[in-house]
Formats: C-alpha cells, sequence, structure tokens
C-alpha cells in the first residue's frame, strides 16, 4: 500500500499547485498577451522580455527574486504580515514559484495566436456595435482558442514540473510542500531508487495524460 505522505500527497499536491498556477498564469497570462498583441505603446517588448526572464533564468534566481519580494524584510511580504498573511514555505508559495514559471508559456503562445487575427475581422466588429471587451470575447478569444489552449497545457505542464523556484520559496516539508518533483529529489538523494521511478512514472504519465488530451483539442479538423 502506497504511503500517503511519499507518494499521494506529492501527487494530489501536484496537481493542486499545478491547476491554481495554470488558472493565475491563464487570466494574468492572457491579459498580457492582449495588451501585447493589441497595444501600442512604448516600452511593450520591455514588458515581453521581463516576462519571458524566466525561461531563461535558472529557476533558483526566479526563486530568489520571489523570496525576496515576499520575505518578511520584501515590500510584498512585509504588506502580507501586516494583515496577518505569511506565505513563504506553504503550499501557496508553490502555487506562487509555480505561477511565475508558467507564465511565460501562457503569455507566449496566447500573443502569437492573438497576433494571427485578421484585423479587419475585430474592425468590423467594431464597426457592428461591439465594444472592446465584446470584440475580444466573440471575435478575437475564439480565433485564437487553438492557442490560448496550447498556453494553458504548456503552463499546466510546466507547472506540474516546478522544482527550483519551489525549492526556494515553499521548501520541502513532507506533508505539507513536497510536490512530486521535490519528492523525487528527496527520494533520489535518500538513495530510494524503487520510489524514485514510482514518482518519475507517475509524472510522465500524468503529463502524457495532459499533453495528449490538449493535442486532441487543438487539433484542426482534417475535413
Amino acid at each position: 500500500m502506497f504511503e500517503y505522505d511519499r507518494f499521494l500527497y506529492p501527487l494530489l499536491l501536484s496537481l493542486r499547485v499545478a491547476t491554481l498556477a495554470t488558472l493565475a498564469a491563464g487570466v494574468l497570462g492572457l491579459a498580457i498577451a492582449h495588451l501585447l498583441a493589441k497595444g501600442r505603446f512604448w516600452g511593450k517588448e520591455a514588458i515581453d522580455v521581463l516576462v519571458t526572464l524566466p525561461l531563461v533564468l535558472p529557476p533558483v534566481v526566479t526563486g530568489y527574486l520571489l523570496l525576496v519580494l515576499l520575505g518578511k524584510q520584501g515590500p510584498l511580504g512585509a504588506a502580507l504580515a501586516q494583515v496577518g498573511i505569511h506565505v513563504l514555505f506553504t503550499w501557496q508559495a508553490a502555487v506562487i514559484a509555480a505561477t511565475a514559471a508558467a507564465l511565460p508559456f501562457m503569455v507566449k503562445t496566447s500573443r502569437a495566436a492573438l497576433e494571427e487575427v485578421d484585423p479587419e475581422l475585430e474592425i468590423t466588429a467594431h464597426l457592428l456595435g461591439y465594444g472592446r471587451w465584446g470584440t475580444f470575447w466573440h471575435v478575437s478569444l475564439p480565433l485564437a482558442r487553438r492557442g490560448i489552449i496550447a498556453g494553458l497545457v504548456l503552463s499546466f505542464a510546466r507547472a506540474l514540473g516546478e522544482f527550483g523556484a519551489t525549492l526556494m520559496l515553499a521548501g520541502n516539508t513532507p506533508g505539507r510542500t513536497n510536490t512530486l518533483a521535490l519528492e523525487i529529489y528527496a527520494a533520489s538523494e535518500s538513495g530510494e531508487t524503487g520510489r524514485v521511478w514510482l514518482l518519475v512514472v507517475a509524472l510522465i504519465l500524468v503529463s502524457f495524460v495532459i499533453l495528449y488530451t490538449a493535442n486532441r483539442l487543438t487539433a484542426r479538423d482534417p475535413r
């Protein structure tokens, strides 16, 4: 029988963290992607670079920056502490770390999809009386849905496998913050090869199902 704290809990926690991080990255990433795809303002590409940085920086660097931001002396951490909220070394911190890691994937794919939407269709929607929100909801979003779904799936996959930033921000406390990736590391360090393989196979199977389902959802109808 599987030990709950050493297998089922990391699996369930990873799914919860990845789901919440995908929702957060989805909402925030789609808003940023729409701003970058349709907006015309100075510094737009600088924002894109800032959002993309977690893709090229080592995850521990992203985790350290979040640690500084959310620490007791950090600008956001100090403000949260004033109202009794302490994020560091909790499973919520794992969600924040996973969101930061997943956000670039959502922004990049969604921006590319939104930029491919024919501007003439959006102009026509405006002429027919749709406002900015109505045009986005009824025209831009449906036409860009494949790219947006792909962004959500990639975000989920990235959040599911997040390690470095999570370790820095949430730690690896059994039964509290030990996600699958962290538990694989801990089992490897302790020489538990059998459990490492069990966890690795579980992570691969979950990722395969998610990616396969996404490919089916985003595949174009050959007809």
